[in-house]
């Protein structure tokens, strides 16, 4: 991997960099849309590419190593062959999604126990193994295993939690030393940073995260219930101490407004389900503020989605009809709303590099937050 920082914004810590891979370049500040079982649901990989431009997607190890499992997707020579996407993909390990499973999920030092969410079969994730499923799964970047620790949390079970991350991110990495790629191409490795929201944790998980050596960091354990000042406290105090000629990646944020805020923070990539779940729940984000299209004050609004028309790929579709096809329950409705919002995402992240270049992006971040924040 190369990183290149290319601008820094003179009055915050926002950055336009690039990242090169071996499926493309990304630039950044990105959005990766979740495509957790290798698919962006109700979005076609040809829309991702040539409509929402997307030069990144995310995958999750764990789903796909439980559907449709790495045998599979070893014969298809990986993820990418197997989905039809040439661009880079990143895998999370898993972590997060074993998190969620406080019931059915015991965590040992050897790694984390846990029954399926499918058939309630039992499996066990290893810091190696997780490894090797992310190398046959092929992403171009690879995430450390984690525990994920709930909010709120005391500072023992934080301290702890973090402590056995540490311990797992060493045999990550290792792991990772000690194989190699299984289809011809490199693949990166990011320690993830854990430490809830305790400042001196937070330090020790980046300091540790750093002697690792490794191509970009992660930021995890955030936008878990905490508040949204929270999250850019413990963000900006993270970013202090990691190095400069690195990504840095912070995990399943967020709003529009998240982006930005953090963005300013020092924040390249990140990614979140929002975008996708609530437009398949009828939320619809745009540069001039929130819609919600069922509502019934669009019925007979014919106007396009977006009153910056020329800009979108739904020019075509006016708020009654996309009212009308979430009323009937037609599945349209889910393309057309996700394809909008990760479109405006991806937007909202490529303007803000160009801001950023231009030396206007705090001006621009501070009326746009205004903007994007607004019900309409």
């Amino acid at each position: 991997m190369e990183f290149k920082v290319q601008y820094a914004d003179k009055e915050t810590q926002a950055r336009a960099t690039t990242i090169s891979t071996a499926h493309g370049l990304i630039h950044t500040p990105i959005f990766m849309p979740v495509g957790t079982g290798a698919t962006v649901k109700a979005v076609h990989q040809r829309e991702l590419q040539h409509d929402i431009h997307a030069e990144i997607i995310l995958a999750n190890a764990y789903h796909l190593y439980l559907r449709p499992g790495t045998d599979l997707l070893i014969k298809a020579g990986g993820l990418h062959q197997f989905m039809n996407w040439n661009r880079p993909i990143l895998t999370d390990s898993g972590g997060y999604q074993i998190f969620s499973l406080t019931q059915n999920r015991k965590l040992k030092e050897e790694g984390a126990y846990f029954s399926s969410h499918i058939d309630g079969s039992k499996h066990l994730f290893t810091p190696e193994n997780v490894v090797e499923i992310q190398r046959k799964i092929g992403s171009d970047i690879m995430m450390t295993f984690d525990e994920c620790p709930p909010f709120p949390a005391s500072y023992d079970y934080v301290k702890n939690s973090m402590e056995l991350t540490h311990r797992w991110m060493k045999r990550c990495v290792e792991a990772y030393h000690h194989t190699a790629p299984l289809y011809g191409f490199h693949q990166s490795l990011f320690p993830i940073v854990q430490g809830g929201m305790y400042h001196d944790l937070r330090e020790q998980s980046a300091m540790f995260a750093v002697t690792q050596n490794m191509d970009g960091y992660a930021i995890g354990g955030l936008s878990v219930g905490e508040p949204a000042e929270t999250m850019y406290e413990m963000t900006e105090w993270v970013c202090r101490f990691l190095p400069k000629d690195r990504p840095r990646y912070l995990m399943g944020v967020g709003t529009p407004e998240n982006l930005l805020e953090c963005i300013a923070l020092g924040i390249d990539m990140f990614d979140c389900v929002m975008p996708t779940r609530n437009g398949r729940n009828g939320m619809l984000f745009t540069p001039n503020g929130i819609i919600n299209i069922k509502n019934k004050k669009w019925e007979c609004d014919f106007s396009p989605i977006d009153v910056e028309s020329d800009v979108w790929v739904d020019v075509e579709y006016s708020k009654a009809y996309l009212r009308h096809l979430f009323v009937s329950n037609e599945r349209l409705a889910s393309q057309i709303a996700s394809i909008h919002n990760l479109h405006f995402y991806l937007w909202l992240v490529k303007e803000a590099r160009t801001q950023i270049m231009e030396g206007t992006f705090s001006i621009w971040k501070k009326q746009m937050v205004k903007n994007i924040t607004t019900r309409l």
